[in-house]
């Protein structure tokens, strides 16, 4: 659980009562307490213990981003700093692009429960185009703050028992180049420094001597100041740990070399990775900076870390989104704000947009109607007049068979005729022909 800041217990007073009424509350709350001595005691001493027992029943969560090159050691680095081995397959090197891969798991130490999540960004920089790489990782992340603020905004809230999934760290691994960091490197920490706390960390340092790391560090470190990218810086407002965070700030960014194999070094089994050349003790400041890491990661600063994340971060967000909603903390005359009246306004300007919008639509409905009528009407014209054509074409093409017809009917009387009349003349011809014969047969008889 987060403490309430006085402006959000001032923000519930507006919005539960009167502005004038909340006014007055904050200002007594402004103004300084009269400090007074007891005469015996009371109790409340008990206050730290009661909020260690609360919070171990309660548990912790803590939620891991390692963003890096597919290769550089991320799951490795992952088990050996929680010394135990956690499931998972190793990625390939053919992603078509970056996707996120979140695994939940319970821890507990002693009497201590740690809910934990490691979030690890598979297939990044394997692609040729590396221009969007990091985008899936601002999504990722800007989703987990706006769950929780989905969760806040809630009328009947839960938190005591949200799980909270906002990321608190993102370990940065840098491949072992020994000159300086990749375009794809940059542009990453540049897009992340403002959402996460981000731990450069250059993995697999055994890969490179120790003069090319050192330099390799100080290469490392000016490209990012002179980048403007911002990286978590251990904290060193606390006294008990301002020395050591003070100290360890200076060795960012952390070469580390990570193993889960044991090898019998003396009379101890350390963890420690062999080569033929020799050994490389993970647990060995002199090689490493593995001890280091775990020291300013999990045992000194975890809590500064989900602090952070929740008051810097996560607020960021917070506010970039209520300003986006139209919410404000004071109006132009410097009053607080009502919940009720910025709702209202915002409500208004919602349904006033909504208005306009909705002639708009209507006016454009009524002119893509009209639009339709005159090309239907258009069409309908163009259809009458292809119709008048084709009635015209069709009526002379029917005078043209009727003048055809009677012609052919012209010419079948006059063929008619003309077969009548020699019809005629040949049976006058028969006859004429058959009277001269008979007239012959007569004669030739006469004359015999």
């Amino acid at each position: 659980m987060y403490p309430v800041p006085v402006a959000g217990v001032r923000e519930l007073l507006v919005t539960s009562g009167s502005t004038m009424a909340a006014a007055e509350v904050a200002r007594q709350m402004s103004e300084g307490a009269r400090n007074l001595s007891l005469s015996g005691h009371v109790g409340f001493d008990s206050m730290p213990d009661q909020l260690v027992n609360k919070s171990v029943c309660q548990g912790f969560c803590f939620n891991i981003l390692c963003v890096g090159e597919t290769g550089l050691g991320k799951s490795t680095l992952m088990d050996t700093l929680f010394n135990t081995r956690f499931e998972g397959d190793p990625a390939v090197h053919n992603q078509p692009g970056v996707h996120i891969k979140s695994n939940n798991y319970e821890l507990q130490e002693s009497n201590v429960r740690l809910k934990l999540s490691i979030v690890n960004s598979v297939g990044f920089g394997d692609q040729i185009n590396k221009e969007e790489s990091y985008k899936s990782i601002v999504e990722f992340i800007d989703a987990q703050f706006e769950a929780y603020l989905q969760e806040e905004l809630k009328i009947k809230r839960t938190l005591h028992n949200y799980h909270d999934s906002r990321i608190h760290v993102c370990l940065y691994f840098i491949a072992p180049t020994g000159h300086s960091l990749k375009s794809l490197d940059l542009v990453t920490m540049k897009k992340l420094d403002s959402k996460v706390n981000i731990i450069p960390i250059i993995a697999k340092a055994d890969s490179i001597s120790k003069n090319e790391l050192q330099k390799f560090k100080i290469k490392i470190m000016s490209e990012l100041v002179s980048n403007g990218v911002q990286i978590y810086q251990f904290p060193t407002d606390d006294e008990t740990v301002a020395e050591i965070n003070g100290t360890m700030n200076a060795h960012l960014p952390f070469a580390v070399v990570g193993s889960t194999e044991e090898i019998k070094i003396g009379n101890k089994m350390m963890k420690a990775r062999q080569y033929p050349w020799g050994t490389v003790q993970v647990e060995n400041e002199n090689h490493c900076d593995f001890v280091k890491l775990r020291e300013m990661l999990i045992r000194v600063n975890m809590e500064d870390l989900r602090e952070q994340t929740h008051t810097r971060h996560y607020e960021l967000y917070r506010r970039c989104k209520l300003e986006e909603m139209g919410f404000k903390d004071t109006d132009p005359d410097n009053k607080p704000f009502s919940l009720q009246e910025t709702y209202e306004a915002k409500r208004n300007e919602f349904l006033g947009e909504l208005q306009k919008k909705e002639e708009e639509m209507r006016q454009m409905f009524v002119m893509r109607v009209k639009e339709k009528e005159s090309e239907l009407k258009e069409a309908e014209k163009e259809l009458h007049d292809k119709f008048d054509r084709l009635k015209k074409l069709h009526q002379d093409e029917k005078k043209k068979l009727e003048d055809k017809k009677k012609s052919l009917d012209d010419e079948i009387n006059a063929f008619k005729q003309r077969k009548t009349a020699a019809e005629l003349l040949q049976s006058q011809a028969q006859q004429s022909g058959s009277q001269q014969t008979l007239k012959r047969e007569k004669e030739r008889k006469n004359f015999f």
